[in-house]
């Protein structure tokens, strides 16, 4: 598709497009946590809980990277 092997589109995808997807969900929960008027500990507590998946996530990139 336009030039790109389907490596490179997967390769696009798992890093830019998952990144952006990442950000988006860092967005709706810091919406949550204004919309019910946590306040700051129940925005941190909302911010470990949901987020704590993303950051294994980005940890795992990062320990590839080093790794290789």
């Amino acid at each position: 598709m336009f030039g790109y092997t389907e490596a490179q589109i997967a390769w696009f995808g798992m890093t830019f497009g998952l990144g952006a997807f990442m950000l988006y969900m860092l967005f709706i929960i810091l919406q949550l946590a204004r919309e019910s008027r946590a306040g700051r500990f129940g925005t941190f507590v909302l911010l470990l809980g949901l987020g704590l998946g993303m950051v294994g996530f980005a940890a795992k990139g990062v320990i590839k990277f080093f790794l290789s």
